[in-house]
């Protein structure tokens, strides 16, 4: 399959939906609590973008973040979180994205994270390097004493929190400063643009970081999960990134030292 010409197709898609995001939201609805929000205009994105998807690839199934649609039994799969960064959406925050990653068997080949109002579309596709608004971008050369760090606590499981307010103490000792902007997809896509240095999560979705980890990586960083593991595109994993190896075995032993174990988390 030619990737790079379906990226492109994917683009267009996602530059429609952004046309719905740019209306913005009538109803705002709780999911689980009041961090957990959902609007209608995430439902009507999704919905759109899953009829375009499957015209462009009818044989892919789907994972998307709204309405528990979730079929990753097949070799090629859509995954799509219509708003990555919903509270900062209904606030009318720029730092949230539509979110569009294709798996095949089980690994990312396809990624595309459009902030509309930012006015910023980064894609990659396997082997063909990662672009913002057409651009070539690649990772910085930072230091981790010279690194912004982007990070956060945990927002569905607050009893995780108190290891990572230990992790950013850690590490704001040794790199230049913390940054957190509520939108797990912006910050990795940052990240691949230089924009930030070093990432830490310790509880995302697949549909977080699906499309914005192979930007990441085609522009030459590193994007692990727990213990250096390789990321998991079915379950709710830990992130741990950065520009280069170096960095990211710095920031690795620094969470490491501080989560022993690997949590559980609750679906």
């Amino acid at each position: 399959m030619d990737y790079k010409k379906l990226e492109k197709k994917v683009i267009i898609a996602v530059k429609v939906a952004g046309k719905i995001f740019r209306r913005g939201a009538e109803h705002i609805m709780e999911k689980d609590g009041a961090a957990n929000l959902v609007t209608d205009a995430d439902l009507e994105i999704q919905h759109f973008l899953q009829k375009k998807l499957h015209k462009l690839l009818p044989e892919a199934g789907f994972f998307c973040e709204e309405e528990n649609v979730e079929e990753t039994e097949k070799d090629f799969v859509w995954v799509i979180d219509p708003i990555d960064g919903t509270a900062n959406f209904t606030r009318s925050l720029p730092e949230c994205v539509i979110s569009v990653g294709l798996l095949y068997k089980k690994q990312a080949v396809i990624g595309v994270v459009f902030a509309p109002r930012l006015n910023l579309l980064f894609s990659a596709s396997k082997g063909n390097g990662a672009y913002c608004c057409g651009k070539r971008i690649e990772v910085s050369s930072k230091s981790f004493e010279e690194s912004l760090f982007c990070t956060g606590l945990c927002l569905y499981e607050k009893n995780l929190s108190p290891s990572c307010s230990e992790i950013i103490a850690r590490a704001h000792n040794l790199c230049s400063d913390i940054r957190r902007l509520g939108s797990c997809a912006l910050e990795i896509c940052y990240l691949a643009f230089g924009r930030c240095d070093l990432y830490f999560e310790i509880r995302t979705y697949p549909w977080d970081y699906a499309a914005a980890s192979l930007i990441l990586t085609e522009a030459g960083g590193v994007l692990k999960g727990y213990r250096k593991s390789e990321l998991d595109f079915e379950n709710i994993t830990m992130l741990v990134g950065a520009n280069n190896f170096e960095n990211f075995e710095k920031l690795d032993k620094i969470v490491s030292d501080v989560i022993k174990e690997k949590p559980k988390y609750r679906w």
